[in-house]
């Protein structure tokens, strides 16, 4: 199974591709959809939907797993991270993909053990069950973390349902 795995956010969303051959994971790129700090949020939202339509072009996911909504005291800033989800889910709906959501809590705890880990944490434990050479960065971390939790969920759950 392939699986795309985006920690969203308008400036600097996170993207994994994870291929998993039964308890077997690797990763096949990861990186950063970024976006300049001035750029109008019609335009970041468009780099976001266009970059996630070009990796599930190239990689052909079997699925996309996201972050799900986090709870937040600022409603603009959770409003801007709705509207970024939204055009990632777009992206995948548009190539006829289902979609997974994962908390922020149970990404920490599939990956960690811990669902309260710091980010270092997830960090260092994506770069050992990958066996990848180095620490990949925040963003990609996350979204190799998210990528790892719905091939764990996978396999263990049969609840698990797309959005």
């Amino acid at each position: 199974m392939t699986i795309l795995g985006i920690d969203t956010s308008l400036r600097s969303s996170g993207y994994g591709v994870l291929v998993t051959e039964g308890s077997r994971m690797r990763s096949l790129e990861a990186g950063r959809i970024r976006n300049a700090p001035k750029l109008p949020l019609s335009e970041c939202l468009r780099t976001i939907h266009a970059r996630v339509a070009e990796l599930i072009a190239q990689h052909a996911p079997d699925v996309v797993a996201i972050e799900s909504v986090i709870y937040g005291k600022n409603a603009g800033t959770m409003l801007v991270l709705g509207e970024a989800r939204g055009a990632v889910i777009t992206a995948a709906a548009d190539a006829g993909l289902p979609i997974y959501e994962y908390e922020p809590r149970r990404v920490k705890m599939a990956v960690c053990g811990n669902g309260l880990a710091e980010k270092e944490q997830v960090q260092r434990m994506v770069k050992t069950l990958l066996g990848l050479q180095e620490l990949p960065q925040n963003d990609a971390a996350d979204a190799l973390a998210i990528a790892i939790t719905h091939a764990h969920s996978n396999s263990l759950l049969s609840t698990n349902v797309p959005i």
